[in-house]
């Protein structure tokens, strides 16, 4: 008896150690990768905008195959949406939508995830001209978890996971323009 009760006692410490841990560890994750494409702005900026592009770099649109795909609005516009439906765990099911566009600058959206998880985060694309045929393509990403997912982000490398695939998206994107 006090063998389990030693035992108990060592759980339930060990979880408030945890929880306590989960406290001091940032909430919001901001991540924010770039390439440089050997093409102009406007070429660069007028195909990102198109959200259906984003099934030709974006690593999250070629995960499963399966995934059923869904468009509102006028594409590349303030208020067009693309909504994905996946039985893979890590695509799930969700929508995009752009909220803000400023011409050969910056694109804005929000991300309203259902499954696995609900939850909302914001991501955005910012071009810029850096030579006539030379365009800096950042993709970024911002999001904040609620108490204690925060934890559970930072031991699974999150973080880190989704900086990758956002850099293996903007490589194959700067492939592609590059043909």
């Amino acid at each position: 008896m006090k063998i389990l009760k030693i035992i108990l006692l060592s759980i339930l410490g060990l979880a408030l150690l945890v929880l306590i841990i989960a406290f001091f560890v940032p909430r919001e994750m901001n991540v924010q990768k770039s390439v440089v494409i050997n093409r102009p702005v406007e070429q660069v900026f007028d195909y990102v905008k198109m959200l259906k592009n984003q099934n030709e770099f974006s690593v999250w649109m070629t995960i499963d195959p399966k995934m059923k795909k869904a468009y509102e609005g006028v594409d590349g516009t303030v208020g067009a949406i693309t909504k994905w439906d996946s039985q893979h765990n890590d695509v799930g099911q969700g929508e995009q939508e752009i909220i803000g566009i400023e011409e050969n600058t910056r694109i804005d959206y929000e991300l309203r995830f259902i499954r696995p998880f609900e939850s909302t985060a914001q991501a955005y694309m910012i071009t810029e001209s850096t030579s006539a045929n030379q365009t800096k393509v950042t993709w970024g990403f911002h999001s904040e978890s609620k108490y204690p997912m925060n934890l559970v982000q930072k031991v699974i490398g999150l973080e880190k996971m989704l900086g990758d695939q956002l850099q293996q998206g903007l490589d194959t994107l700067k492939g592609q323009m590059e043909e």
